[in-house]
């Protein structure tokens, strides 16, 4: 566990990706967790797991990395979960088994004690799939104090995401993070103009959601960060592509690593770039 940094939270799922390679752990909370905690931050993984051989191999790998596990719940009657991932052109293609043990998130005094201490928290939409987790979420989020940066990856996964559930998160968030294939479908789904730039669909969720930052991903093109007042572009880092299963999480957790640090707008994008670009090189979603 890191002893220093911020308190920075991954809240939601903590699964098993079962690649062509082999078994690797993952679920976008606690990828970005690793990464945060890597980067010298007090990290928690705040999610469930089952009680069966799954879920003893992930407290297993997870113990060897910069990660606090002390707020990790255990199911007796959910599996750990676990992931069907197929890369085709680089790119992961999911099916995501359920139900699982992070469906069933349990709204206890430990996990409201790091709501209210933590600096910063990321959730999904994968996770809110079952009213349990989405309830329990919810109330996290609103026991965190108003300074934590509360980050919003939207990471959309068919069918375990609806307009509801977007824009209840939304409201509730200080950063929106998004690749660039999500707009469209985002910005259609809460009502917002689908043929627009992106910079533009960016202003339009500023104007209308209490948020300080959007911050889209474009591949191996780079991504770009808009706030109220400005807007800054990366290009992007060039690798060799192992494949892209974490490397959007291993974005955020830079992002947001840089953001609590007091960053510039461009000192942000290039962390978030480089940790994206690296995990991106290598195979998994938590390399080594």
């Amino acid at each position: 566990m890191a002893a220093g940094g911020n308190l920075i939270c991954g809240l939601g799922e903590l699964l098993w990706d079962m690649l062509p390679t082999g078994e690797r752990l993952g679920g976008a909370p606690a990828n970005f967790a690793v990464m945060a905690g890597r980067l010298g931050n007090h990290s928690v993984i705040a999610s469930r797991l089952g009680g069966d051989a799954l879920g003893e191999r992930a407290r297993a790998v997870l113990k060897d990395f910069s990660v606090d596990l002390s707020y990790l719940q255990t199911d007796g009657q959910q599996p750990t979960g676990t992931v069907g991932v197929e890369i085709a052109e680089g790119e992961p293609r999911y099916v995501i088994h359920a139900p699982a043990a992070w469906d069933f998130l349990e709204w206890t005094p430990a996990w409201r004690a790091l709501a209210q201490e933590a600096d910063a928290v990321c959730f999904g939409t994968l996770a809110q799939r079952e009213h349990v987790s989405r309830e329990t979420i919810a109330k996290f989020l609103a026991a965190t104090r108003a300074e934590c940066m509360r980050v919003f990856d939207v990471n959309l996964r068919v069918p375990f995401f609806s307009a509801e559930v977007i824009a209840a998160s939304i409201k509730t968030a200080t950063l929106f993070k998004l690749n660039e294939s999500e707009v469209p479908v985002v910005m259609e789904l809460l009502g917002g103009p689908t043929k627009t730039k992106i910079a533009d669909a960016a202003h339009w969720l500023l104007g209308r959601y209490p948020l300080k930052m959007v911050a889209v991903t474009m591949g191996g093109e780079g991504s770009l960060l808009v706030t109220r007042e400005a807007m800054h572009r990366h290009p992007g880092v060039d690798v060799q592509v192992g494949d892209t299963v974490g490397a959007g999480d291993a974005f955020t957790a830079g992002l947001v690593d840089a953001y609590l640090r007091g960053a510039s707008l461009a000192e942000m994008n290039e962390a978030a770039n480089r940790w994206g670009a690296w995990v991106a090189s290598k195979p998994g979603a938590m390399p080594v």
